[in-house]
């Protein structure tokens, strides 16, 4: 397991007091600044937070002067940076003002106007125009090196000035990182002066939004979906020196196939430099090579062991430019060796890591907090999340259009997730300069995480949310990222949006689920959203009484229940027809939402981890070792016996219409053995299922309506899908018959009826008590041939 961020050796740093540089990396390998008298000074300490809504276990944990201390960007590290965070001089002002002559307030940074560990905590409109002010110093030692000025992300439209200079051009983008080289505007040796302005019309405007509407910032009913927005300055802000000529970026490939790493140093003010590349595992070099700046070359790692969630083994690479044979820049990284794509698997496209086939399961993540809004309080919250889908079993996690900071891939990369990440959606469709803008800013996203092993599909739209040109998009974001799969729109089937009919899947959304998604030709089935089980926890609600839920529970242990039988039907119904993903809605609740596994103040874990834990990896180990599907002799007359103990001389037989159990033996009236006896034949919706004719009433099946099973003919799709039943494995070589439109639910007989019962489900036939054995039946010879 590698350590973070990598350390840059001593050496590299020619002319440097060696003292200085040990004190950078350690401080670097903590996670924290380097610690430089004067380098980030604060306002006075008379700023509070606001009262948060709900409060998580880190909500009082976070620094008044340096909040979110750690360093910004793993996969880019240099040893000396100074972190900004911290309490700013803060402002207000009509969106079309100008600078203001004072800065009343002071707002924590990088938490949002909108929350409570901002220290503001109010609404910001279209109509507002925000306002940062602080002021720096530069430690001496950085003197003949260029300073450079990060933002990890602000939202939206943001203006920087330092000593009353503008630092470069405006930047618009709610979610990419974005740097100004501000080395001349300083004041050396003296006090530096930064101003920030950011605009910010959420849902009014045509970027990309997200999640985030002009809501009340106080608990309040409604708010569905969306919630609160976020304005302003969101990711951390820091200054960092480097050389005139250094690197910019990383971009990092595995190819497994060729035992290398391909490799692209970017970098700013180079003429002729050639970039050194070494890859080393535990400590020990495994590759190195020299190459152009920016221009493609490889790195031999031989033998590679291979990331994947269950061994997320990142390799340290530490990157060399060189002017000549002399040093001038050198950061640390890390990559992880695996690959993704699209393959057949038994005749099946299915998304394959590393050559092999993985069920992919996981969460819907939103990235919401009750108290920082689009912030994590602390890096372990921010880790909490992801740690919380590793207990839990999951092995993927979609991270819901929004995109988080550079430590949280850094965090799934090297907890083992698998991420499918969202392009935020626009509110609206937009017109051609909003759609310039939002094009611009996905490649930046692209760019920013293209080297993270963790981020596996870009996900371009989601369910027709300011939609357009689905084919091209993503057959482009395929071309700028040919090493990841590309989902052109999340939930095709839902809310008026069009499959653009190209990229690597099929993705239905299906409440509660799991639905019948197939894959096509070329794309694998996966489903983008299901669940949405929701139950409300006492004292831990942001709202209380104003939660939501796709489908409420009536208790934990119905909430358990049903999940764990979602994950089930999906392993013994869906899986086996073609399903290779499935994103559960969602890992905590979110404002007024209470569809979490987790309460949205992180405080209550809803749903029994072990259990959960236990049907995600029996659904993985599923994929890895698919069992023989289960088969019934079509065309043959069957009949269906109870094996349930106790009731294992009844069978499945009609009367005036409907479906019940009955006694059946040698001795009874060739009516009832008539009855109890049906004809197998391919399923009317789906010939990879089964249909169940009656013998004595041809045309007529075995058919769930409003739960309750009757014989009955009929056409049409409805009917065809309710008459049709996909066999999987039951206990004692017996079968269960789930519905084929309602994958999870299963013939069940209750009271000698037939119902088509829900495991975890609150009606009287969909008791726990003895479901297994009541919904698996044994195929035997007809009682009438």
């Amino acid at each position: 397991m590698r350590r973070t961020p990598a350390p840059v050796p001593p050496a590299v740093r020619p002319g440097r007091r060696w003292t200085a540089t040990v004190l950078a990396v350690l401080a670097l390998l903590a996670g924290t600044a380097l610690t430089v008298p004067g380098a980030a000074t604060a306002a006075p300490a008379a700023w509070t937070p606001k009262p948060a809504p709900m409060t998580t276990p880190w909500t009082n944990q976070v620094p008044v002067d340096h909040p979110l201390p750690e360093y910004p960007r793993p996969q880019l590290t240099r040893p000396d940076w100074a972190n900004l965070n911290g309490i700013w001089d803060f402002a207000v002002t009509p969106a079309d003002a100008g600078r203001p002559a004072a800065f009343p307030e002071q707002i924590r940074v990088p938490f949002v106007a909108e929350s409570a560990l901002s220290g503001i905590q109010r609404r910001v409109t279209e109509n507002d125009k925000l306002w940062y002010k602080r002021t720096f110093t530069v430690p001496a030692s950085w003197d003949g090196r260029r300073v450079q000025l990060h933002f990890g992300a602000s939202d939206w439209r943001t203006t920087v000035w330092v000593n009353d200079r503008q630092a470069g051009a405006v930047h618009d983008g709610g979610y990419d990182a974005f740097s100004y080289d501000i080395t001349d505007l300083l004041i050396r040796g003296g006090t530096n002066t930064i101003v920030v302005s950011v605009w910010d019309p959420t849902q009014n405007g045509s970027q990309a939004v997200g999640k985030q509407r002009l809501n009340d910032v106080q608990p309040h009913p409604g708010g569905g979906i969306f919630y609160t927005a976020a304005s302003g300055i969101w990711q951390t802000v820091w200054l960092e020196p480097t050389a005139a000529a250094h690197i910019t970026r990383l971009d990092m490939v595995p190819d497994l196939t060729n035992n290398r790493l391909k490799v692209t140093v970017r970098s700013a003010g180079t003429s002729g430099h050639q970039a050194r590349v070494t890859v080393s595992a535990g400590g020990a070099t495994v590759g190195t090579a020299t190459g152009p700046v920016g221009t493609e070359f490889t790195v031999p790692v031989p033998n590679a062991r291979r990331w994947t969630p269950d061994d997320p083994f990142l390799h340290d690479v530490r990157a060399d430019l060189l002017s000549g044979s002399t040093t001038v820049d050198t950061v640390g990284s890390y990559t992880g060796m695996r690959t993704v794509g699209i393959a057949r698997v038994d005749g099946v496209a299915r998304p394959v890591l590393n050559g092999q086939f993985v069920f992919q399961t996981g969460t819907l993540d939103q990235g919401y907090w009750p108290d920082g809004v689009y912030t994590a309080p602390t890096d372990a919250a921010l880790r909490f999340d992801l740690q919380k889908h590793k207990d839990l079993g999951f092995n993927m996690v979609r991270k819901h259009i929004k995109v988080e900071p550079q430590r949280w891939f850094y965090w799934a990369d090297r907890l083992g997730l698998l991420v499918w990440q969202d392009m935020p959606s626009m509110e609206r469709t937009p017109d051609a300069a909003g759609r310039a803008q939002w094009e611009a800013e996905y490649r930046r996203i692209i760019d920013q995480h293209r080297s993270s092993p963790s981020l596996v599909m870009w996900v371009n739209q989601n369910e027709g949310w300011g939609q357009y040109d689905q084919a091209r998009i993503a057959n482009e974001v395929k071309a700028y990222d040919p090493s990841r799969l590309v989902d052109n729109m999340s939930g095709v089937n839902c809310c008026g949006a069009v499959d653009g009919g190209n990229g690597d899947v099929v993705d239905h959304h299906v409440y509660v689920g799991p639905g019948t998604t197939v894959p096509d030709a070329g794309r694998a089935a996966v489903l983008g959203e299901y669940g949405g089980l929701g139950f409300e926890v006492a004292g831990h609600e942001w709202y209380p009484g104003g939660g939501f839920s796709y489908e409420d529970q009536p208790s934990l242990a119905h909430l358990n229940n049903r999940f764990v039988g979602l994950l089930d039907g999906i392993r013994e119904v869906r899986l086996p027809r073609g399903l290779s993903a499935a994103v559960y809605t969602e890992i905590t609740d979110v404002e007024n939402e209470a569809n979490g596994l987790l309460t949205y103040d992180r405080q209550v874990v809803k749903v029994d981890e072990a259990r959960v834990r236990a049907a995600n990896r029996a659904l993985i180990d599923a994929s890895r070792s698919p069992a023989a599907p289960v088969t019934l002799p079509t065309g043959q007359f069957r009949s269906l016996r109870v094996t349930t103990p106790g009731y294992t001389d009844r069978y499945v037989r009609h009367k005036d219409g409907a479906v019940f159990t009955e006694v059946v033996n040698g001795g009874s009236a060739a009516l009832l053995k008539a009855d109890a006896t049906w004809r197998i034949v391919p399923g009317l919706a789906d010939a990879s299922c089964y249909s169940f004719e009656s013998r004595n009433y041809p045309g007529e099946y075995l058919r769930h309506r409003d739960s309750r099973v009757y014989k009955e003919g009929g056409s049409g799709d409805l009917f065809r899908a309710d008459a049709t039943f996909c066999p999987v494995r039951g206990a004692n070589g017996g079968v269960r018959l789930s519905a084929y439109n309602f994958p999870g639910q299963y013939l069940r007989h209750y009271g000698a009826e037939l119902w088509l019962a829900i495991p975890g489900g609150t009606r009287a036939y969909d008791s726990p008590a003895l479901f297994a054995e009541d919904t698996t039946w044994a195929v035997e010879a007809p009682w009438t041939p």
